[in-house]
């Protein structure tokens, strides 16, 4: 009988966010990650720059995985965009994914991680986290051209606004 187990030992993890290539990332969202497929990729870059660590999996020259992390170091620290390639799925590399971005310098020492995920409860109970329903909230932030001008939002008071000693 023929094992049906793929070999995915040929598959390279890397944490250099210079490697992270964003055409390619662009189209690994639109095949695997419905919350992602309208990033453009001047938006995928700047995410990229402000995170830390970044993993990427690669098969030979494509890249099949990609995660992020935000982190203080010590206290909080969150993993987005978790995402394999569907025809990778099911072989333990988006578990080997999240596991190196956990094992990060940053990541590793910090008090609690968290992550948010719309179907995927399961998978990631099986690598540890629990489900929380108390501590997520949302801010859905306006541009700033569209808020209200008021004197109280206005970057550009300055001194003459203030009475000193009146």
């Amino acid at each position: 009988m023929k094992s049906t187990t793929k070999d995915y030992r040929h598959i390279q993890f890397c944490d250099d966010r210079s490697q992270v290539d964003i055409k390619q990332l662009q189209t690994l969202f639109k095949l695997a990650a419905f919350w992602a497929r309208e990033r453009c990729s001047e938006d995928l870059e700047i995410a990229v720059a402000n995170s830390n660590p970044i993993v990427t999996a690669w098969d030979g020259e494509e890249m099949i995985g990609f995660a992020r992390g935000t982190s203080d170091g010590i206290y909080r620290a969150t993993i987005w965009d978790v995402v394999i390639h569907p025809d990778y799925q099911g072989g333990g590399l988006g578990r080997k994914l999240v596991e190196t971005v956990l094992s990060h310098p940053l990541m590793c020492r910090v008090e609690r991680v968290y992550l948010m995920t719309t179907h995927q409860q399961k998978f990631y109970e099986r690598i540890g986290f629990e489900y929380n329903q108390s501590t997520t909230m949302v801010l859905y932030n306006q541009p700033m051209e569209s808020l209200p001008r008021t004197e109280h939002n206005s970057v550009n008071q300055t001194a003459d606004a203030v009475s000193i000693g009146g």
